[in-house]
């Protein structure tokens, strides 16, 4: 457990643990602005890995002016293999809002758990988008030889076709292991929809290739691609209430939140064979005792690696010796930790 001051850079620790996942980490920041100021000599983080029965040296690095790599027992490797290494799932304040805010927030979020279960997804998702990206260009162009679009479009629909069966089977698993769970924290029903008042976007690759092209006219006028997985929305419904997340007050909203992230640790701890590493980023909040209590003991009957971070060691009492203490304090700008008794 961290605790500390704020500012004093207990989430700098998580979002570098994060980092030794794919993608863009836990703040979803660029890599270059993650090199400490003024000096942005780059960074480096790495670890030792022990998953499945092994082990691993894993190392990943930003210097100055080129672009992030990655290591793996010294040999250089594609961001995705760390997510074939050990799963890694987290909760951040910035999600505190998730019900309430617009759907590409909620697609992300989506996203990020279909990646912990099938870390290809992350590269099927850049796939659509950039050949989404090309169309938009023709688009907003004003090009209309079909001839152009047909490369493009064939390649968003295969995409956009694994896109969708992704993130269904990802949701299977989350209900799946919601429904078999003993829990103090409230089931969520989960579906994708379309954002009101937009078409119905089909499912299968054939479809989606004509509907890309039927809607030519459509998105020309507006200058970008209308239909596709890019538009879905995630819904959630509290089920004991039946009432949409978004309606729920603060503190359902996040005991929703927590029950979908403990939901992805167990289903994983079942398909991957062990249990994912956990950042909890200020978890305590809006959790009264009883509810720590129960995610601290939740956590550790997955027999999880959990990192939690909260202004005061007492918020963490309930774990008492299952747990490492570690104060972070700033001392100078510089974040020091050390081992509290």
């Amino acid at each position: 457990m961290l605790f500390g001051a704020n500012g004093a850079g207990k989430t700098n620790v998580l979002e570098a643990v994060s980092l030794l996942s794919p993608g863009r980490g836990l703040r979803r920041g660029r890599i270059e602005d993650m090199a400490r100021t003024p000096e942005n000599i780059g960074w480096k983080i790495s670890a030792e890995l022990h998953s499945l029965g092994h082990s691993h040296e894993i190392e990943t690095r930003l210097e100055t002016g080129g672009a992030r790599q990655v290591r793996i027992d010294g040999k250089a490797a594609p961001q995705v293999a760390l997510g074939r290494l050990a799963r890694m799932v987290w909760l951040v304040p910035s999600m505190d809002r998730l019900w309430l805010e617009g759907a590409d927030g909620r697609r992300r979020f989506l996203d990020r758990l279909t990646m912990s279960f099938e870390p290809s997804h992350a590269d099927v998702v850049l796939a659509y988008e950039k050949a989404m990206r090309e169309r938009n260009r023709l688009l907003k162009d004003q090009v209309r030889d079909d001839s152009w679009y047909h490369a493009l479009e064939a390649k968003m629909a295969q995409s956009g076709a694994q896109i969708h069966a992704n993130r269904q089977e990802a949701l299977m698993l989350l209900a799946g292991a919601q429904e078999a769970a003993q829990t103090a924290f409230p089931k969520a029903d989960l579906a994708l929809l379309n954002p009101e008042g937009s078409i119905d976007t089909p499912k299968d690759e054939d479809a989606l290739a004509q509907a890309f092209a039927i809607s030519r006219t459509r998105d020309m006028a507006a200058g970008r691609t209308l239909i596709g997985p890019h538009r879905a929305d995630m819904q959630a419904i509290y089920s004991a209430k039946r009432i949409p997340a978004r309606d729920c007050s603060t503190g359902e909203q996040k005991a929703l939140l927590i029950s979908l992230i403990l939901a992805n640790a167990r289903a994983l701890a079942d398909a991957f064979g062990a249990p994912p590493i956990i950042l909890l980023d200020e978890v305590a909040a809006h959790l009264d005792a009883t509810r720590r209590a129960a995610l601290y003991d939740e956590i550790c009957g997955l027999k999880a690696q959990a990192w939690m971070t909260g202004t005061e060691a007492s918020l963490f009492t309930a774990l008492a010796d299952r747990a490492t203490f570690l104060e972070v304090v700033d001392s100078e700008g510089v974040s020091e930790i050390m081992e509290s008794a």
